[in-house]
């Protein structure tokens, strides 16, 4: 848990009091802001990793998980003020992670199966790797996306930055696939392995 419990206060030293032009930057048509992937965690933290843990919990895989609305945040418009979300996230954070360490999981308990809707069988152990994942994804996108906000003021020192050049068009979300399933899955199995999920 020792990543899950450092994001929200990652995502709070990069973000909090920035120009709205830093969290709005996005990568181009059709990509995220910081400000929507903030809304994005939010809508994970409400509709996806808990939910779904109590899901295979109770159920096993009888029962598959309710679809996830991805882009559920972008119906939500932008009424709250950064602040606000980074608040939210937090909160809601900490009382996911107070769930979790209140179930008080035993190794056998990471091996239950559940149903995904359109992966099929997971276990309790790959949902909460994909969880430190899925964090790290974002953060990796929020920096990206702030990065590039520079690409034109660095001149030709771009050459000398990654972070500058564009390998792949950019995506909606690092959870639609940004990184190669089999990165994702070898980095989980790691971290799990090692207890930082």
């Amino acid at each position: 848990m020792a990543v899950l419990t450092r994001t929200p206060a990652t995502l709070d030293a990069m973000l909090r009091g920035l120009p709205d032009v830093w969290t709005e930057a996005t990568e181009g048509p059709g990509t995220w802001s910081p400000y929507v992937v903030l809304g994005h965690l939010i809508h994970g933290e409400k509709a996806d990793w808990m939910p779904r843990l109590a899901i295979i919990l109770e159920h096993g895989p009888d029962r598959p998980f309710d679809p996830l609305d991805r882009e559920a945040q972008l119906r939500e418009g932008h009424e709250k003020p950064l602040a606000t979300l980074l608040d939210e996230f937090s909160v809601w954070r900490r009382e996911n992670l107070e769930r979790l360490r209140g179930l008080n999981l035993q190794p056998a308990q990471l091996e239950l199966v559940g149903t995904h809707p359109a992966l099929g069988r997971v276990t309790v152990r790959q949902l909460l790797a994909t969880w430190t994942a899925h964090d790290l994804g974002h953060i990796l996108q929020v920096s990206r996306v702030m990065a590039r906000r520079f690409k034109q003021e660095v001149g030709p020192w771009a050459a000398y930055l990654s972070v500058m050049k564009q390998r792949k068009p950019p995506r909606k979300a690092a959870c639609s696939q940004e990184w190669p399933p089999y990165v994702v899955c070898c980095l989980a199995a790691a971290w799990v392995r090692s207890s930082l999920w």
